[in-house]
């Protein structure tokens, strides 16, 4: 094991912060509670960010950009939404500095720059983009209007962690309005199964798609569907939602349409959305005590070649020969880097590119090209292999989808292997206590209950599951019937 990392098993919560911060994914700032991502990280946030945007775009969805700032008053129009993020707004009050008269150097709040009304720096962007949709939509040919916008928000967190809870953090909202409640649902579904297909195919990790109980429910939405995916440590992450928001925030702002009846009607409106938050459910759920472990079909770095040589007289023709397995591969569209600077030894470049996570390394030295081979090693499992220098392209190629798919069944296994029924108080509790993963349990649909049990285990219903089967039982804490069980965990 690297005595560069805390171990999974000493202590899984400092193993992350090791990982994020050795791992070169990024770096604690000046500014309390907020992070900088470094290269390496933006690097994976890109090919995420990247794949998404194709993914929206063909569903139909096109970018814009909306004010980081929101006035007061728009915020305060649907009451839901405002009481929701109250406590975690940042809100702008003045527009300038002055020279403080009694400290030389330092800058003081100017009391006469004090703003006429108050700006909110956007928790979520609802608020300024459905005043804005009042103007923009005037009759039923203008819609559906799907929406989706790449930023930055500011959520006031108390307690931050690298990724998964920060007080600016970079994401990704989809707002879309609709003639019908019909197509708004479907609307909504159909980004909870684009977020499934992306977390499941590119990040190779296993989502529960499920719907969110009403105390769970995004504030001003009248259904938040999600998709709930586990990590190593038995703790659920919520890994994205989407949101059916009715009229409510069309009769705030009052968005109103003109339907081909020659009627007013208000409009059906959703919201969707991922962050870098991620970025955090990948490290957790694949990486191991030796580094990070990325999926290739996301990994900045598909493929890392390291040459091996003594003296600078053999460098010319490895170099050479690691030039044009290069080109071969990235006619294949492969992510390769050849490392042949002069600054690190090959075993400490090797360890480095495990801590990396890169899937593929190819070590390559002047008696493996007189063999007309490479020594191939797959991080995912650790297996070396000496494979022949044809055809190396298309080996490569084929080992980074075996790669991808091994990677996700060994989550899916793990995920498969962690949800678990608890029939009774005492079964529910021994199998928290154990970090079971999911717990699947009677709970009679109160949100009474459901806030006890959370008071009580720190549990919360992660999902009432889209496939869910119907079946009679009795809640696990207050004994009443219930008709289906549903998912509890304790989360991140």
């Amino acid at each position: 094991m690297s005595k560069e990392l805390t171990s999974r098993a000493e202590d899984y919560s400092q193993w992350y912060n090791d990982l994020v911060i050795k791992g070169g994914l990024a770096d604690y700032s000046a500014v309390r509670g907020c992070m900088v991502i470094k290269p390496y990280g933006f690097a994976l946030w890109e090919n995420m960010r990247d794949q998404l945007d194709r993914m929206f775009k063909e569903t139909g969805h096109v970018n814009a950009y909306f004010p980081l700032f929101v006035p007061k008053s728009l915020f305060e129009a649907e009451e839901k939404n405002a009481e929701g993020f109250a406590k975690e707004c940042a809100v702008v009050t003045h527009y300038r500095l002055k020279g403080d008269p009694e400290k030389k150097g330092k800058l003081m709040v100017d009391p006469e720059a004090k703003l006429e009304e108050e700006l909110v720096i956007r928790p979520t962007s609802e608020a300024i983009i459905w005043n804005t949709y009042k103007d923009w939509i005037q009759s039923y040919r203008d819609l559906p209007l799907l929406i989706n916008q790449w930023a930055n928000v500011v959520r006031w967190e108390m307690r931050t962690r690298l990724f998964l809870r920060t007080a600016e953090f970079l994401w990704q909202e989809g707002h879309t309005a609709h003639a019908t409640k019909e197509e708004a649902i479907e609307e909504t579904v159909k980004m909870l199964n684009v977020y499934a297909e992306f977390v499941e195919t590119y990040m190779a990790l296993p989502v529960i798609k499920g719907v969110k109980t009403a105390n769970e429910r995004f504030a001003g939405a009248e259904d938040t569907y999600c998709i709930e995916a586990l990590m190593q440590d038995g703790k659920a992450l919520q890994a994205g939602t989407s949101h059916f928001l009715g009229q409510n925030f069309a009769k705030a702002f009052e968005v109103q349409f003109l339907n081909k009846e020659n009627k007013q009607e208000y409009v059906w409106a959703t919201s969707w959305g991922v962050s870098t938050r991620l970025i955090g459910a990948l490290i957790m759920a694949h990486s191991d005590d030796q580094g990070l472990i990325i999926p290739p079909r996301i990994a900045p770095q598909q493929v890392v070649i390291v040459p091996i040589y003594k003296g600078d007289e053999s460098k010319p023709a490895i170099d050479a020969k690691a030039n044009g397995i290069m080109t071969a591969l990235k006619a294949k569209g492969i992510r390769v880097k050849y490392d042949n600077s002069d600054t690190s030894r090959p075993g400490w470049k090797f360890a480095q590119y495990e801590l990396q996570g890169v899937p593929v390394r190819i070590a390559m030295g002047l008696r493996d090209m007189e063999n007309n081979v490479v020594e191939v090693a797959r991080r995912d499992t650790k297996e070396k292999s000496s494979v022949s220098m044809d055809g190396l392209a298309d080996h490569i190629s084929n080992l980074l989808e075996e790669i991808q798919d091994t990677i996700y069944q060994r989550a899916l296994a793990f995920r498969n292997e962690n949800i678990r029924p608890a029939n009774s108080w005492n079964e529910f509790i021994q199998l928290l206590d154990e970090k079971a993963g999911f717990v699947s349990a009677h709970w009679d649909g109160t949100p009474e209950t459901e806030e006890k049990i959370k008071e009580l285990t720190k549990a919360t219903i992660r999902c009432i599951p889209l496939d869910n089967k119907q079946e009679e039982g009795v809640c696990v804490l207050s004994g009443k019937p219930s008709t289906q069980r549903v998912l509890f965990a304790r989360a991140y």
